[in-house]
């Protein structure tokens, strides 16, 4: 079922939604894995949620230009790219972390970095600052030496996130960012997230709803390939009760949205 989207403010590069899609659907085999979502996201931190098969990462791969759409219309940073070329140019200024992201175990921290980074694109004469500045960005300075195999999972996924950021892109897409990362760095990651965001557009997927409310001004629930809910956390939260499940406000405002879709007594925007 489509969504209302969330809109923000002018974006200072002139467009007015980073990301704009409307009926955007995508198929997985027989299945539409996304089916006729609506998304107008701007500058800022928005939050994806859904239970498992609610088409997430499916989206998130279709914005990051991995999926292409089989139906209705999608702009990225003001434009509907579509060409080899376009495309290119386009990915200079994604960022992108999937779940699983590959690497060389061999290569140190710096040199998978370094190595994103030419694949970015970004200017040789800035790589070298770009990689420094992300990897402290995520914690790994004293680490940005040690090989990629020798990463424990937090470290590895700290790793990935630092590949998304060095070429301080307009758009950061993150597939559950968060796993593997312990309370503290979780607390790290969003006080980053927050400062991406003032000038980017970050779209943000996690099973972790309380790093949506922490970190995100808006979030999009999904369920079964469609939207259920856009808007701001503050709705979300305000769509529960206490008779609810759910250990925060925030729980039980996503329980209570699923259920009343399941119920047939919401549409899409909540």
């Amino acid at each position: 079922m489509p969504g209302t989207g969330i809109a923000s403010e002018i974006a200072p590069t002139g467009y007015a939604h980073h990301i704009q899609a409307h009926a955007l659907t995508v198929r997985r085999g027989r299945r539409s894995a996304v089916d006729g979502v609506d998304l107008k996201l701007g500058v800022g931190v928005h939050g994806l949620l859904g239970p498992n098969g609610a088409g997430k990462t499916t989206l998130i791969r279709t914005l990051a230009t991995v999926l292409t759409p089989h139906g209705g219309e999608l702009e990225l940073l003001g434009s509907a790219r579509r060409t080899r070329g376009e495309l290119r140019e386009l990915r200079r200024r994604l960022g992108y972390l999937p779940q699983a992201f590959g690497h060389y175990r061999r290569f140190t921290v710096r040199e998978f970095v370094e190595y994103m980074a030419w694949l970015k694109e970004v200017p040789g004469r800035r790589t070298a600052d770009a990689v420094q500045h992300a990897i402290d960005r995520v914690d790994l300075t004293g680490r940005a030496d040690d090989r990629m195999g020798s990463l424990s999972g937090g470290m590895l996924r700290r790793a990935g996130i630092a590949q998304a950021i060095v070429n301080d892109p307009d758009i950061l897409l993150l597939d559950e960012p968060t796993v593997g990362l312990d309370p503290a760095q979780r607390m790290e990651f969003r006080a980053l997230l927050r400062d991406i965001g003032a000038q980017s557009c970050v779209l943000v997927s996690t099973h972790l709803v309380e790093d949506i409310g922490a970190a995100c001004a808006g979030v999009v629930l999904m369920y079964e390939g469609g939207t259920v809910f856009a808007g701001d956390v503050d709705r979300l939260r305000a769509a529960g009760t206490d008779a609810d499940p759910g250990d925060s406000e925030i729980e039980r405002g996503y329980s209570a949205l699923l259920r009343r879709h399941r119920e047939g007594k919401v549409g899409a925007g909540g």
